[in-house]
């Protein structure tokens, strides 16, 4: 590992150098290795050329544009994007011409099924018409097409910081496309919730994720009600019934059994230990199960409209629990209705425990899985003094001495999504489709919108470094570079200008014995040093 040590002494010596504003450690004079790691931290690594650009822009101007993507131009994503026509789309038109016409046929195919003769084959049974086909296949487009344009943005676009925030937070507030109707969602959570908020106010988007149907149904908030209110309910109706006669009769006024009653539905717990736990305090933030279950109660009634036809968010309060609840100390009074959740998120957003996790993680993320106390306690302190700005605590971070420092340089190893989007920037490849490049990222090991726990993919190293790994990593490179990976052509780039020259000596070896260009590429991708950032 000299060779980090090497590199990461001129980072330290251009750290020292003026800074461009007070408090700020951006270099005035930066070399090409401390530009590439910005490049590698603010964004998914060099094209070929930006490091020109970036020095002819200046380095301490390049970050604050990246801070503030609106300023951006970014037309040249336009047409990378206009053949993928569900991505402006809202949930209930998804829900209408691709869901529930695949779920009709998908219902259809086993009503067949089921009046085939048993004795068939069970591949002539199973058949589907062409007709049935084509649906499901239609269904399948939306989640082709939503990780086709997070690979292309994070290739092609300029706001790149933009584009590793939302990633950042699409996996703090993470959802499982698989789980019920989410995927007809999950376009919408990531376009109008996650997206725009990716820079803005931690407050903002905590309430647009708590509001969101995704989130609402992956964590099964849309159906916790107070679990008195059924009782309730059917107490209305009943004296409704006795009084003026309303009511459903009976489906058979002879049966000798009368109907069962519908199951009691209750107080759901997922949502309101997940939010404190991941998306708010930490897991040692301070909140008792006490506070769970008064979190949760805070929370009864807000669910879905319709959530199988794609509705939106929708405020019940029949199954809202009314009486008084105290989370964290906080005493929220009766009779509140839908600002008892409001309130639950005012109280975890200010709180000094979530202002400290938030910190760790943008820091760990920026700079180093064991990220630096004292950059923490700053980053923390910048989210209390603004309110909660996300911009003003990344930019504590990425303007940083620690940031800037020998022991951060390279220290983050890439996931499989950065790795795979990082060498097709290296190389300047062209990407014609991006689909089988999200296949790659999945056999990687990590499929995109398919994390299935909470917690969303890992952000430490050893996640994401063994020997398996590492060669999966080779064969991909070896595809890209040899022209092998369907509708992406190789850019014939020097990849090794990404590295800035940073190559141990095992690795000089190794490329040395290449005879062929591809070789040499292939070989720098899959090197050790091209797996980190």
């Amino acid at each position: 590992m000299k060779f980090l040590t090497r590199s990461a002494a001129v980072l330290v010596a251009a750290a020292t150098l003026s800074a461009s504003s007070p408090g700020s450690a951006v270099p005035a004079k930066p070399d090409d290795k401390t530009i590439l790691h910005v490049l590698n931290r603010l964004g998914f690594g060099a094209r070929p050329g930006d490091v020109a650009r970036v020095r002819e822009t200046g380095l301490a101007k390049y970050i604050d544009l990246q801070l503030a993507p609106e300023r951006i131009p970014d037309a040249a994503m336009a047409p990378r994007l206009a053949d993928l026509e569900t991505l402006t789309m809202n949930s209930r038109t998804l829900a209408r011409d691709y869901y529930l016409p695949a779920q009709m046929a998908r219902r259809e195919a086993q009503r067949a099924e089921a009046k085939n003769d048993p004795a068939q084959p069970m591949d002539a049974r199973n058949q589907r018409t062409p007709e049935q086909m084509a649906l499901v296949r239609k269904q399948r487009e939306v989640l082709v097409e939503l990780t086709s344009q997070k690979i292309l943005r994070a290739v092609y676009s300029d706001r790149q910081l933009q584009e590793v925030m939302t990633d950042f937070w699409f996996n703090h507030f993470n959802v499982f496309a698989s789980k019920g109707p989410i995927e007809q969602y999950i376009t919408e959570y990531e376009r109008d919730v996650i997206r725009p908020h990716a820079l803005g106010s931690f407050r903002d988007l905590l309430a647009a994720t708590a509001k969101s149907p995704a989130m609402l149904f992956y964590l099964d908030n849309w159906q916790s009600v107070d679990p008195d209110a059924g009782e309730r309910m059917a107490a209305r109706r009943a004296l409704a019934q006795r009084r003026f006669g309303f009511g459903m009769p009976p489906r058979n006024p002879n049966a000798a059994q009368p109907p069962k009653p519908p199951q009691k539905r209750g107080l759901n717990e997922n949502y309101g230990r997940e939010l404190m736990e991941l998306h708010t305090l930490g897991v040692d933030g301070g909140y008792t199960q006490q506070d769970v279950v008064n979190v949760a109660r805070a929370f009864t009634g807000w669910t879905i409209d319709e959530p199988r036809q794609g509705g939106g968010f929708r405020f019940d309060p029949r199954l809202h629990d009314e009486r008084e609840k105290i989370v964290l100390g906080h005493r929220i009074k009766a009779g509140g209705g839908q600002s008892d959740g409001e309130q639950v998120l005012d109280i975890l957003a200010a709180h000094p425990a979530t202002a400290r996790f938030i910190a760790t993680k943008l820091a760990r993320r920026f700079v180093s899985d064991t990220p630096p106390p004292a950059l923490v306690d700053r980053a923390a302190a910048r989210f209390r003094e603004t309110g909660g700005s996300i911009r003003e605590v990344v930019r504590t971070i990425v303007t940083s001495p620690e940031f800037f420092a020998a022991d951060a340089y390279r220290a983050k190893v890439k996931t499989p999504f950065e790795f795979v989007v990082s060498a097709l920037r290296a190389t300047g490849a062209e990407v014609g489709d991006a689909a089988p490049l999200a296949q790659s990222i999945r056999q990687l090991g990590m499929p995109l919108y398919l994390c299935q726990p909470p917690t969303g993919y890992a952000d430490r190293a050893d996640a994401w470094v063994n020997t398996g790994a590492l060669l999966n990593r080779m064969n991909f490179a070896v595809q890209l570079v040899g022209g092998r990976m369907r509708a992406v052509r190789p850019g014939g780039a020097d990849a090794g200008a990404a590295l800035g020259g940073d190559l141990s000596d095992a690795t000089v070896t190794t490329i040395a014995k290449a005879s062929e260009p591809s070789q040499i590429a292939a070989l720098t991708l899959g090197s050790p040093e091209f797996q980190r950032r």
